[in-house]
């Protein structure tokens, strides 16, 4: 157990992330090294330091840890080595399907790449089962070993577990309990400094809704073939989906426009809809200004654009040449606008990487959300611009195969749907091309896109792997045939063993089926695996006498093509050391604030899930807190990067694994300051004792004793707090006898522990007073109100200082302000008084005030709010009383105010309700209703009521109004009938397959009965109705030929009364394309257009024809007649020389049929005159030079690991050819150096120098009148690292 504080300071000072919890470090901290070869990578050193609470004997020595930074950019000449790990071709392996890439010039003697012994194994597997890979790696030094997954990282422990034997070079992936999700494809990447072995493997997870047509399978084989002839004919029906086609903004089609070809221009143009190719060309060579203009400010000079290809792995790379002025420039990534993050190996999806001024970038595991326009930026400049489209992205297993089951002599299906059209998909059985032939049909639907294969009269032999395989991506299952499955009398069975133990594995076949073979995890076994294989009879036994943890995994018997399987678990829990238990007995204490790191060391054969918890809780690493939890290589970590006192606690960890689990507990203890004491801190005037203070103790004493209490004082007006004493901790009162009587004082109190003062307790200010003053008064009560004076009454103070009043002040206010006024300048004696100077119709508010000879009391509550007006007569009877709705529960009510010519207005009215058998009201609401509608409810449906209203106001209440009959809780009747608008059409003309919904509105209550007829006869079960809120609706999903018809609806209630609706659907499909063309001229200068009719006119359908032409001197179709009604038509104006290209449609209300084109365009020869030309003769000039040097080779002085560049500028006529030599030996075929010739000047580029590169290089300038040569010396300088 380590406590630590995990935090990296860098050399900018800033913080970097922990690397305590980063299961990786071993594999960073290798490519830092790789990266400092290069010089651009620096490194930050970092202290391990205990922190207290912890003796000096827990302090680990100092310990030096390198850390990478997250993102790591080239920023000089110098860093070239980081770039050149792609720059060597792949190796050959001698295992199949693995890829080995040298990433260094020269591998040093007794060192090697890495490669593969043994790779990991395709697995088909069902739903619940844990899935293992195991790998075998070789390499010195030691490879490490990745495992990734298309889909996404495996850094979810409890799902993967990736684990490896100590001292071994075997390599394991766990998946445990398996879900169709995890059907993938999975990449075990070994690396070391000189290289990279990749190899890929394929999961399939079978899952469980296979079960479900078990039943169907197991049908006669009649109705098996029926149901495929049926399923053949659909595909052959169903139409492709249309290919979404995806827009990219106007501003991205330009971008690719200015990096593209000009043999691509027009291509582009059409693709995205630019007609205006002249306008497309000005508007272009505008933007490239720009765009150079803007690149100018970060590039010199930009060369050997390269586009988007995918090659045959199925990984989309584009390149390009970039001379930065400032190799410090920030290099981006964008696709279709958005930002993508890309790293610097093949480890992730989006790569780049750089050798010289060159760089490569990749996009694997190719997925059809791939496709779009991507773009290069440096800075804020875009300076490539390229498309990967849809098409070329290679075909991926949408839907994988599945396991088929069937009888003997039945028929078996295997379908499988791919992501883009594969034309080139081969069926394989027992990884063997099938050939096809009366056992097997292969069909593929329309799209393209499903694959399905029929095996006819399954047997035994047919028994086996099947597969479908697109090039680069497979999907696999098993046939499994269940009237050959009884050839065990006895098969394996699971076995659980110990650790160490022996296990035997056995099974007994019911007949001779020759020699059989055991495999392990789809491996087959051999006596070099440690394991023995003996037969006695027909029982068949593989005994293993050591079990390690290992060799726990699924273990299968084959014999002949049956099979048997089971598992072999091995129980070996974690262990943990028993001087780590021991120190854990004791609490852990540390200070509030502080990082705690607990680190719990275990040992472990078997992956290890770990689960932190406390008191009983689980602990979840990344929440709002900041806690991190890590599982590495033997141990776990806990870190809490500032404690507080929530975090003390029991804590446990509990480590799981295949052979058992563990615990481990401690308690942790924080102290802190202790919290504010509780409050209220209340503060009493004692008179001449001073001023007594209580509080109560602290909530929280932050884990430490109280030592005392502190009080300190603050006058009012004054901002220092004076300590006036101390109190014992079990004492929670002081008495402060040192205050003035007359002022105000303020008081506060702390608790002190050894950590010390917690925050403090304040009180309000309070008044020392020389004498008790008086109470408060009662509230006013109003005795009577006018409009010219109020008259108030109040009750006497209670309490000390209330004996001897003088007198009493009133004062007033307007109701809603907070300006209180003095009503009388002198007190009066009496508890009574009328206040006259009012303003009539305003609202007041009263309080009173005792005097004393001490000065004035505390204010009394106020008043109620009272008008300053006369008396109000009570209102009249509402009027005009009626029911306007009613419903099961509720019964609504209007009426009209009452008359206020012999009455006031009335302020409310108040709605009650009796029962037919009840003789008393009961008003239906609290307090008044303001409006003149009301919804009384909460009544029983069915029942009879009678209702009145009453109007009040300050005056009183009117005369109530009842209504003379009985109001039944009930809705009202209303006679059903259609809600059809004005503008709607009686026939609705729908295209076949389209979906038709027809919603018609009604108005009835109650909800009537709703029935829908077609043609008088009920509806086919293929249409639907549905029936809500007053709407009803028709729908057809596809419409037929056969739905044409009258539809009617009709709405009908209880009462027998209906209503009815009907309309006529028309469903028609587009036209037939109309047949052949033909062309002729029957007058000079005019061509007649003549066609065969579209076949849907011989059958009625009342149709016509637009004709479309296209000549040498418009590209474009353009409309030249329409709706023709004949066969033929004649286009006049016909130009000599001109060539004419027609297309006509077939056209009705749902659209037009497919295009019928001409077949050879229509020319008219055109006449030309002769006439002779006589061209000029001259003598061209001999411009012929041997070639000469205008600027030769210059020395270099380079330390190892730079890039070395060496230029001259050659003229002569013809071009000379240049040669270049390294001490008389030429350098064409040299794999380290490349040179370029760029209109004659020469430059010989050596991506890293080393040692043996120095030594006299020449560049030897050729053509036929002569040569010419230049010499330069080359010096490399060992590095000071």
């Amino acid at each position: 157990m380590e406590q630590t504080y995990p935090q990296l300071i860098g050399s900018d000072g800033s913080g970097s992330e922990s690397l305590a919890a980063s299961s990786s470090w071993k594999q960073r901290r290798k490519s830092v090294r790789r990266l400092e070869a290069g010089g651009p990578c620096r490194s930050w050193p970092v202290s391990l330091v205990a922190w207290e609470g912890w003796s000096d004997s827990n302090v680990a020595s100092h310990k030096q840890l390198i850390c990478c930074p997250q993102e790591i950019s080239f920023h000089s000449e110098e860093h070239k080595e980081a770039g050149t790990m792609a720059g060597k071709a792949p190796k050959k392996s001698s295992i199949p399907g693995v890829s080995i890439r040298q990433l260094v010039d020269e591998i040093p003697e007794g060192c090697s790449t890495p490669d593969f012994k043994q790779k990991p194994v395709t697995l088909a597997l069902p739903e619940g089962k844990n899935a293992i890979f195991r790998a075998v790696v070789c390499g010195e030094p030691s490879p490490d070993v990745y495992w990734q997954s298309t889909k996404g990282d495996l850094s979810n422990s409890s799902k993967y577990q990736i684990s490896s034997a100590p001292g071994r070079e075997e390599h394991m992936l766990q998946i445990n309990k398996l879900t169709g999700e995890d059907s993938d494809l999975y990449r075990c990447t070994a690396l070391n400094a000189y290289g990279e072995a990749t190899c890929s493997v394929r999961l399939t997870v079978i899952e469980v809704g296979f079960r479900k047509n078990r039943k169907r399978q197991k049908e006669p084989q009649e109705d098996l073939r029926k149901e495929l002839m049926d399923f053949r004919k659909m595909l052959k029906k169903r139409a492709p989906p249309p290919t979404p086609d995806k827009k990219m903004e106007s501003e991205q089609v330009w971008q690719l426009l200015m990096t593209a070809d000009r043999k691509d221009y027009e291509k582009i143009c059409m693709q995205y809809g630019i007609v205006d190719f002249r306008g497309m060309l000005r508007k272009l060579q505008e933007m490239k200004k720009e765009q150079e203009d803007r690149m100018a400010q970060y590039v010199s000079a930009i060369a050997n654009l390269r586009h988007i290809k995918v090659t045959k792995e199925g990984v989309a790379t584009f390149d390009l040449e970039l001379d930065l002025k400032n190799l410090e420039s920030k290099i981006y990534l964008y696709k279709d606008g958005e930002m993508i993050p890309y790293g610097v190996d093949n480890q992730t999806k989006h790569c780049l990487r750089r050798l010289g001024k060159r760089y490569h970038f990749q996009i694997q595991d190719l997925r059809p959300e791939d496709a779009g326009l991507y773009q290069v930026m440096v800075e804020d400049a875009v300076v490539f611009s390229t498309e990967l489209e849809a098409s070329n992205i290679p075909p991926r297993v949408v839907v994988p195969l599945a396991e088929a089951r069937c009888e003997e002599r039945g028929d078996a299906v295997f379908e499988c749907t791919l992501s883009n059209p594969c034309p080139n998909a081969i069926w394989h059985f027992q990884h063997r091309p099938l050939r096809l032939s009366d056992k097997y049909e292969v069909f593929v639907s329309p799209d393209g896109l499903t694959h399905r294969l029929l095996v006819k009269g399954a047997s035994s032999s047919d028994m086996g792997l099947y597969s479908l395989n697109t090039g680069l991506h497979a999907s696999s299952a098993w046939l499994v045939v269940e009237g050959s499955m009884d050839h065990f009398s006895q098969g394996l069975t699971d076995t659980e063993v110990q650790l160490g133990e022996a296990a035997i594995l056995s099974c007994t076949l019911a007949r001779e089926l020759g020699p059989g073979t055991w495999f392990k995890d789809g491996v087959k076994l051999t006596a070099q695996d440690g394991v023995i294989f003996e037969q006695d009879g027909l029982t068949h036994r593989l005994i293993l006498t050591h079990i390690e943890g290992t060799q726990a995994g699924r273990y299968t018997f084959v014999a002949g093509r049956q099979h048997s399987e089971a598992s072999l678990t091995v129980q070996d829990p974690p262990t943990i050391a028993p001087d780590v238990t021991e120190t854990l007995r004791g609490p852990l204490v540390f200070k509030a604030g502080k990082p705690v790191t607990v680190k719990i060391p275990f040992q472990s054969h078997f992956p290890v899930q770990a689960t932190w918890r406390k008191d009983g809780s689980e602990v979840v690493g990344g929440n709002h807190k900041g806690t991190q939890l890590a599982l590495g290589d033997g141990y776990t970590r806990l870190c809490l990067p500032s404690v507080c006192r929530k975090d003390s606690g029991r804590y446990s960890v509990t480590l799981r694994s295949e052979g058992g689990c563990v615990q481990a507990e401690f308690t942790l203890q924080v102290i802190d300051k202790p919290q504010p004491p509780q409050g209220p801190l209340k503060v009493q005037d004692c008179h001449r004792a001073g001023v007594c203070l209580c509080w109560l103790p602290p909530r929280d004493d932050g884990g430490q004793v109280i030592q005392h209490y502190v009080v300190e004082r603050r006058q009012a007006g004054r901002s220092t707090w004076l300590k006036v004493g101390e109190t014992p901790p079990d004492s929670t009162s002081f008495t402060d006898a040192s205050v003035e009587q007359g002022k105000k004082y303020a008081f506060r109190v702390r608790a002190m522990t050894s950590e010390g003062a917690g925050d403090a307790l304040e009180s309000e200010e309070v008044l020392v007073a020389s004498e008790a003053l008086p109470g408060p008064p009662s509230a006013p009560a109003i005795l009577s109100a006018s409009s010219q004076s109020i008259t108030l009454t109040w009750g006497a103070p209670q309490g000390p200082g209330s004996t001897h009043i003088l007198g009493y002040l009133i004062e007033k206010r307007k109701k809603g302000s907070n300006t209180w006024m003095t009503v009388n300048e002198q007190p009066v004696s009496e508890r009574r008084y009328t206040v006259v100077d009012l303003r009539q119709g305003c609202q007041y508010e009263f309080r009173v005030t005792a005097m004393t000879l001490s000065g004035p009391g505390e204010p009394g509550p106020p008043s109620d709010a009272v008008f300053a007006r006369d008396p109000m007569r009570p209102p009249g009877p509402v009027r005009d009383l009626r029911v306007i709705d009613t419903s099961n529960t509720s019964i609504t009510l209007s009426w009209m105010a009452p008359d206020a010519q012999d009455a006031d207005e009335a302020q409310g009215y108040i709605v009650e309700v009796c029962g037919s058998d009840s003789h008393q009201w009961s008003p239906c609401h609290v307090g008044t209703v303001s409006g003149t509608t009301f919804t009384a409810k909460g009544l029983r449906p069915q029942e009879g009521y009678f209702v009145r209203v009453t109007a009040v106001n300050d005056g009183g209440r009117s005369q109530a109004t009842a209504l003379d009959t009985l109001v039944h809780a009930m809705p009202a009747t209303v006679c059903p009938r259609f809600l059809i608008d004005s503008s709607t059409t009686d026939t609705l003309m729908v295209k076949v397959g389209d979906s038709i919904r027809v919603p018609v509105s009604f108005e009835a209550a109650p909800m009537p009965e709703v029935t829908w007829l077609k043609d008088g006869l009920p509806l086919p079960r293929r249409s639907v109705t549905t029936l809500k809120d007053g709407l009803t609706q028709l729908l057809i999903p596809a419409a037929s030929l056969s739905d044409c018809g009258r539809y009617t609806v009709t709405v009908r209630n209880l009462q027998g009364k209906e209503a009815a609706h009907s309309f006529f659907i028309s469903v028609a499909a587009c036209p037939q394309a109309p047949g052949s063309i033909y062309l002729q001229e029957n007058v000079p200068g005019t061509v007649t257009v003549q066609w065969e009719p579209s076949p849907d006119e011989a059958q009625g359908i009342p149709l016509h024809y637009t004709v479309l032409m296209r000549s040498s001197s418009h590209g474009s179709w353009h409309e030249v007649a329409d709706r023709v009604r004949t066969n033929r038509f004649t286009l006049l104006g016909v130009l000599p020389g001109h060539e004419y290209h027609f297309r006509v449609l077939a056209k009705n209300e749902l659209g037009a049929s497919k295009p019928s084109d001409t077949s050879q365009p229509w020319c008219t020869p055109r006449q030309r005159d002769r006439f002779t030309v006589k061209s000029p003769t001259y003598q061209e000039p001999d411009l012929s030079q041997k070639p000469r040097f205008l600027v030769g080779l210059r020395a270099h002085l380079l330390p190892q690991g730079c890039e070395c560049r060496m230029t001259c500028a050659v003229q002569g006529s013809p071009q000379p050819h240049v040669t270049w030599f390294k001490n008389d030996q030429s350098l064409d075929r040299n794999p380290a150096v490349y040179s370029t010739d760029l209109l004659g000047v020469c430059s010989l580029i050596i991506p890293s120098v080393s040692l043996k590169d120095s030594g006299e290089y020449k560049a030897v300038a050729k053509n036929p009148l002569g040569q010419a040569v230049s010499t330069a010396t080359l010096i490399v300088t060992e590095s000071n690292s």
